[in-house]
């Protein structure tokens, strides 16, 4: 789609905002930076990683509507990089700068139950799900649904948190089952979702600016244990024509909320070979770090390109490139005492790069960076991320 000739770009020299200071804040900081940008950054972690590569940030809970003010104050425009953010902040802030993507998405999105319905409300492809708000629902739905489900909280919740599942364990009690899912949930409403049959998880990334000009990233391939992302890679092996479907459907979403920004596109792939939405994350995702170096352009920086409105960064790919998590249990011995990871093998695998987030306190689950490796093909670059995080 051609730009609107008469659009206003938000030039390098001005300033940019973050709603969020964890590693997504930080590495968006960074391609900023580098496009000679400054950043401001709200987020109520006194030491996000963020701090260490921002000109400002402010410590202050995601519902704090008068501090949301006060960072779009000083800024152009306002982004975000996490949906924790409170509707009353967003509205805080747009009455002093551009907040992109804005509110209406985000009322959607972060909340999983409005996320489903509007999927379904719009006709995009979902798996069968039933929204619950009590224990008394959450057993209807398990029966309604076949039994195996995974339960999963409205609001936030991610990396396995705030999750549960039921009906994986030969012989497990149904009702016992069913109440370990409710507390799993915090006990509050969410969403009990009916298992696929799953032949792989893709997400597709896709850049909206206010002007209209859309890119769609090629598909990445990911990989869960412990319903955390263990490795990711791009390109993801799939058809031409299933690639086409899945970058028809991303792209069709991000018209439809009428984005501006990125959003990130979970899809299921299932064994009969249909496309499933997941779930919608509108910033950058953890599976599109390998666009650092598998693209022409990175998530990070087309994230800056797309809110200010400058002309979006072609999104082919040079190489491919496998990213691997680097979770907090890197720092820790069986015990919980502390160790120092072996960088330095790991460093010595060709094609390797390190990517740390400055956090100080490794916790089991916790993202602390990650690995990423190009090779020729990208069952090569998935060998060689996971060869250097074998050298840990």
């Amino acid at each position: 789609m051609s730009r609107d000739p008469a659009a206003q770009p938000i030039l390098p020299g001005a300033t940019i905002g973050i709603f969020g200071g964890g590693q997504l804040g930080r590495m968006t900081a960074m391609a900023a930076r580098a496009m000679g940008y400054r950043i401001q950054v709200l987020d109520p972690d006194p030491a996000c990683p963020a701090r260490f590569v921002v000109d400002g940030c402010i410590e202050a809970s995601w519902d704090d509507s008068r501090e949301a003010a006060n960072l779009a104050r000083g800024c152009d425009v306002v982004t975000l990089e996490i949906e924790q953010i409170s509707l009353a902040s967003m509205d805080a802030a747009a009455n002093y700068a551009p907040v992109r993507p804005g509110r209406n998405t985000l009322a959607v999105i972060q909340d999983r139950i409005e996320q489903k319905d509007w999927l379904r409300k719009h006709g995009f492809p979902v798996g069968e799900y039933r929204a619950v708000r009590s224990l008394d629902e959450l057993r209807d739905a398990i029966r309604a649904l076949g039994g195996r489900c995974f339960c999963k909280s409205a609001t936030g919740g991610y990396d396995g948190r705030g999750q549960g599942k039921v009906g994986f364990r030969p012989g497990a009690d149904a009702e016992e089952e069913a109440r370990g899912a409710w507390e799993a949930l915090g006990e509050r409403a969410g969403v009990a979702e009916k298992a696929v049959d799953l032949e792989r998880e893709i997400s597709v990334l896709v850049a909206r600016s206010p002007s209209g000009e859309v890119k769609v990233y090629p598909a990445a391939w990911n990989h869960h244990e412990n319903q955390i992302l263990a490795w990711s890679v791009m390109p993801a092996p799939l058809t031409d024509a299933m690639a086409a479907e899945a970058r028809q459907l991303a792209e069709t979403i991000a018209d439809t909320f009428q984005l501006e920004g990125i959003l990130a596109v979970e899809m299921f792939v299932t064994t009969a070979g249909e496309l499933l939405v997941n779930e919608l994350a509108p910033r950058p995702h953890n599976s599109y770090h390998s666009s650092e170096r598998a693209c022409v352009t990175s998530q990070f920086e087309q994230l800056v390109r797309a809110v200010c409105d400058l002309p979006l960064g072609e999104v082919e790919i040079v190489q491919p490139c496998a990213i691997a998590n680097l979770l907090g249990d890197v720092w820790l011995d069986a015990d919980g005492s502390a160790r120092e990871p072996h960088f330095d093998r790991a460093l010595a695998v060709p094609g390797i790069r390190l990517h740390l987030y400055e956090k100080h306190r490794p916790r089991r689950g916790r993202k602390m960076g990650h690995l990423s490796a190009v090779g020729s093909t990208a069952d090569e670059a998935v060998a060689n991320v996971l060869k250097a995080q074998g050298q840990l």
